[in-house]
């Protein structure tokens, strides 16, 4: 038997804060961080004295970072965690903190995503094992090329795949948090030159800083504490996997998004078509709509129509990247997960202003990260 989140006691996002994603500055990461998690406390109405554990993630910060940083609220002696699992850190952190309070090891847990960009330090490169390609395929050009089989199998023009970065942007631009905050049309996204294939600048993600925190916490807390319960939001379902071997060729991202995402519906007891809010792992243009489609929230090769008939933008069926996505809201990598959460949350709350998608009642965060693993989190006003 394998158990579930909700084989255990619920647990609600009460707090969320974050520090802009943002450029490479002389901002320490621990101003990042602690931004983050004062805004988060502040928004939970309670004092750092009543986390009772917490989860960091980053990727580039080096060993220890965390005691360091928190220690500037208090030494109240709490167990924290370093989490890293490539751009699925934040995800992995949120995670951690929801199961240490649905088993009960704590009452209220800190997930917290804070990172500074470092050079790329990727343990498949000291394995012993040489690389095929020699080290020729970098991430955009490993998606350059998904997106060209996905022009060839869906009949989808370049233009039609650049409509993604289009509506980030859009969206990016009404999130004061966000890395790229501005409104791109298709003929600037287009711009090149390429980046690789047909990809250009704009529509691949950019990597900076920042930081993001969510406080996690049980009925019992929230009751003990007086927080407002009317503006807790409960995680639903929460599920982890990682890549195997598939019985049929393709994109292994995308596989492993089905599986994930099947598994996360299927324990929330709710239907892809449910959704109200999508925040998904679109480092590069393409991957919104590989993703989608794995999802099932468009069919087969139709998920570039579907962006260009505008169901996926704020007030379509479902908001899909409302906050920008990682093209416009940014990948600072440890962060990243966890902002995906505290933009859900501002939605379900009816919080988002500009970018709030009406009547918001549920939704659903996915990450991915190289190795591969694939997390997904379900959200419920």
């Amino acid at each position: 038997m394998v158990n579930t989140l909700k084989d255990f006691r619920p647990v609600y996002v009460v707090g969320i804060g974050l520090h802009r994603y943002q450029k490479m500055s002389e901002t320490t990461f621990v101003d990042l961080g602690l931004t983050a998690v004062r805004a988060a406390l502040d928004d939970a109405g309670m004092p750092w004295a009543g986390v009772g554990s917490v989860y960091h993630g980053n990727a580039f910060l080096g060993m220890a970072p965390t005691r360091i940083m928190l220690r500037h609220l208090g030494g109240t002696g709490i167990p924290m965690t370093q989490v890293e699992n490539a751009s699925a850190t934040g995800s992995s952190a949120v995670r951690q903190a929801a199961m240490d309070v649905a088993a009960g090891f704590s009452e209220v847990s800190l997930a917290l995503g804070v990172d500074k960009p470092a050079a790329f330090n990727v343990a498949s490169s000291k394995t012993g094992i040489k690389s095929l390609d020699a080290g020729r395929i970098v991430p955009f050009t490993h998606f350059a090329l998904l997106a060209d089989a996905y022009m060839q199998r869906s009949g989808a023009s370049p233009e039609e795949i650049a409509a993604v970065a289009v509506k980030n942007a859009r969206n990016g631009a009404k999130n004061p948090y966000a890395h790229r905050q501005k409104e791109r049309t298709l003929e600037e996204v287009m711009e090149g030159p390429a980046i690789s294939g047909s990809l250009t600048r704009l529509q691949c993600c950019p990597i900076g800083e920042g930081a993001a925190a969510v406080i996690i916490a049980s009925e019992a807390a929230i009751k003990d504490m007086g927080l407002d319960a009317s503006r807790a939001v409960r995680i639903a379902a929460s599920v982890q996997k990682s890549e195997r071997l598939y019985d049929t060729p393709g994109d292994y991202d995308a596989e492993l998004t089905r599986e994930t995402m099947a598994a996360c519906l299927d324990d929330a007891k709710i239907s892809i078509h449910d959704l109200d809010v999508l925040e998904l792992h679109d480092a590069f243009t393409v991957e919104e709509l590989l993703y989608i489609e794995a999802m099932g929230l468009a069919k087969p090769g139709q998920g570039a129509a579907a962006v260009a008939a505008g169901e996926f933008d704020i007030g379509g069926s479902c908001a899909v990247s409302a906050s920008g996505g990682l093209l416009s809201m940014g990948h600072p990598i440890g962060p990243t997960g966890v902002g995906q959460v505290a933009e859900i949350t501002r939605q379900l709350r009816g919080e988002a202003g500009a970018r709030q998608q009406p009547d918001a009642k549920l939704g659903l965060a996915h990450m991915l990260g190289i190795g591969a693993v694939s997390l997904a989190h379900v959200l419920a006003k």
